[in-house]
């Protein structure tokens, strides 16, 4: 029975959750559950604190998790990042007071508050900055103006929570960070072969949607350029002659420009639907 860890709290619980229910899994019905066991698909649901998922998963303790690549990162443990999943995405930068710092080579000897004290150091060591790590569960954008740190680095998303604080980013990001399957180095990629395909299911689905549309022969080459498909459009022919049933995946992203585009070339009753699970 395979094993695996899901955070149990914070923004990375609810939608590693829903993800998991989509690819058809049972998951637990109250917060107060810490196991489930989904016997029809053989596997173990362990629900435990977001930054612990990497730290079992490293100790065998549990096969594959759910967690950030920041959280993975910070933990120093063995564990394996397997599959990014394409939700909680953040970036990880350093701040500091407006117009103090452009460079993290002006780090050197200061202090640095941060919740991530395992990954600012390793970032710093590799580029051979000795500056102090100072590390705070909460509220690091207060260190500064409380005297505690001379910057930050923390999860930066709009910038608003920094400005209030006085604060500014500056030089590269040290990590764009999302959420990840991570498995023990111990596990092979056979183990989780069934739940990658699910998870990649998936998300495959939450990308594309599915396009049907009527065209003509004389306009069908154009149509059909438009709408390629994942491997290739299914095309039909229709009672009327020379007409054809067109059928195809499109980027969901892009899904109403391809329409502006098909209507365009000729292409007529143009209807677009989601789609719920995939296996490509």
């Amino acid at each position: 029975m395979l094993r695996i860890a899901v955070p149990n709290k914070g923004s990375l619980s609810e939608p590693a959750v829903q993800m998991l229910k989509e690819a058809g899994y049972r998951q637990r019905r109250e917060s107060r559950e810490l196991v489930l066991i989904d016997e029809a698909n053989g596997v173990e649901f362990f629900y435990i604190r977001p930054r612990d998922v990497a730290v079992y998963v490293g100790a065998g303790t549990v096969d594959v998790g759910i967690t950030g690549r920041d959280l993975l990162l910070d933990s120093g443990t063995s564990a394996l990042e397997h599959r990014a999943l394409g939700f909680a995405r953040s970036t990880f930068r350093f701040a500091a007071p407006k117009g103090e710092m452009t460079s993290i080579k002006q780090l050197e000897g200061k202090r640095i508050a941060t919740s991530y004290d395992g990954l600012v150091s390793n970032y710093l060591s590799e580029r051979g900055i000795t500056a102090q790590v100072v590390h705070l569960d909460g509220a690091v954008e207060s260190s500064v103006q409380l005297g505690v740190a001379d910057a930050i680095a923390d999860v930066v998303e709009t910038g608003s929570t920094l400005r209030a604080a006085g604060l500014e980013v500056f030089d590269d990001p040290i990590l764009t960070s999302e959420a990840v399957l991570i498995r023990n180095p111990d596990v092979t990629d056979e183990q989780v072969e069934v739940l990658d395909w699910r998870l990649d299911g998936v998300i495959t689905a939450r990308s594309y949607v599915m396009v049907d549309y009527d065209c003509s022969e004389e306009n069908l080459p154009a149509a059909v350029e438009l709408t390629p498909g994942f491997q290739s459009p299914t095309i039909s022919p229709l009672m009327d002659d020379g007409w054809y049933a067109v059928r195809a995946m499109v980027k969901r992203k892009e899904m109403n420009k391809v329409m502006d585009e098909l209507h365009r070339v000729g292409a007529r009753g143009i209807v677009v639907t989601p789609i719920l699970i995939t296996r490509m």
